[in-house]
């Protein structure tokens, strides 16, 4: 059979330009800007503080404005491609701030990053946030672009303009060419939404060009959404990209996109009962070290776990419920545990299998920014 010959010559200008623009790996510095990773949980109430609660790569910071409850959501807008959104729901009020208060999302991004972005060098570069939020309550609320090694900050805001409806904003601000982005792996830039402020925050004016720190400015005009528990806020579809325009979300595989949540923090016990997740060497009869691996992570972690007896060690034919463990050398790469047993573990020197004990076992392996 005589073989067609294809002519290539036109094929590259067929394609819309609009595409090979869009075409560029990685392109979106968020991690996670879809919400589809929740490692931790996927609903946590009574939030009165600081912390990582559901999504991963979002933490909240709540300095006593209302308690909440976050949870990832499946309400999304439509024919977009997302299935999932962060949401909060207030479920105590606090219609009259103190003015220390202060309520936020944020995520943040190691120096090593950024480089490409030449801040601090007349080709610093532009940079284009877009991002897709809906709530009840309407009206302004604002957002931090800071850039922490340099302790300087560009304050904007966006309108919530219809309640209930699922509106996309774009928000950009110049690249800053007076300083540069450390090239390490600590936390050197942020991106803060506000959803309630008290006055310390809001008693200035937002920013016209990148300046110094100044926390009266963080948050001018910005809505209290903690003044009634009928309250919710959404968000989906958050990227921050190089450049004066937004381009189309940036979807990634699902496991690529739950890789790269891992460099930051994972849960190395899966949500099974009688797993087997790790074998380690019997120091004496009472004691066990299971050995575990993972995805590197930024940093030498911080390591918690559930109670002892959500984990059992096997050994001889016989599973045994720990009664206490602890960590010791968890580097970038692997760790071990001490997990002890009562009695029984033989011969020494020989082998235990590391198992959960129903579905709710966690071993926490945390290098957050």
């Amino acid at each position: 059979m005589a073989l067609s010959r294809i002519d290539t010559t036109n094929m590259i200008e067929d394609v819309p330009q609009s595409k090979l623009d869009n075409n560029i790996n990685f392109r979106n510095i968020i991690i996670n800007g879809d919400m589809s990773i929740a490692q931790r949980a996927t609903s946590t109430s009574s939030i009165t503080g600081n912390g990582y609660h559901t999504i991963d790569r979002f933490q909240t910071i709540n300095t006593s404005l209302g308690t909440w409850t976050q949870s990832q959501s499946t309400d999304v807008p439509s024919g977009q491609g997302f299935a999932k959104s962060l949401k909060m729901d207030c479920t105590t009020a606090d219609a009259s701030p103190a003015s220390s208060d202060l309520l936020q999302l944020r995520t943040a991004f190691e120096g090593q990053n950024l480089q490409y972005l030449n801040f601090g060098t007349s080709s610093a570069k532009s940079l284009t946030l877009s991002f897709w939020v809906k709530s009840n309550k309407t009206g302004t609320y604002t957002m931090v672009f800071f850039h922490r090694d340099a302790t300087k900050q560009f304050s904007k805001s966006y309108t919530i303009s219809s309640a209930n409806t699922w509106e996309k904003k774009t928000i950009t601000v110049v690249g800053n060419t007076a300083n540069g982005i450390d090239n390490d792996n600590a936390k050197s830039f942020d991106i803060w939404f506000n959803l309630g402020a008290g006055s310390n925050f809001t008693s200035g004016s937002l920013s016209s060009s990148w300046e110094a720190e100044t926390e009266a400015n963080y948050a001018v005009g910005q809505v209290n959404l903690a003044d009634s528990t009928s309250n919710e806020w959404y968000i989906t579809g958050v990227q921050l990209e190089a450049g004066q325009t937004a381009s189309e979300f940036e979807f990634l595989p699902h496991d690529v996109n739950k890789t790269r949540c891992f460099r930051y923090f994972q849960d190395l016990a899966p949500k099974k009962n009688d797993c087997r997740i790790a074998i380690g060497e019997n120091v004496n009869g009472t004691r066990c070290d299971p050995v575990f691996q993972y995805v590197e992570k930024r940093a030498n972690p911080s390591v918690t776990f559930t109670a002892a007896n959500t984990f059992s060690l096997y050994n001889a034919g016989t599973s045994r419920d720990c009664t206490s463990m602890s960590s010791d050398n968890f580097s970038e790469i692997c760790g071990n545990l001490n997990a002890n047993v009562s009695s029984g573990l033989t011969p020494t020197g020989g082998a235990s299998q590391f198992i959960t004990n129903g579905t709710g076992s966690q071993i926490f392996v945390d290098a957050e920014l």
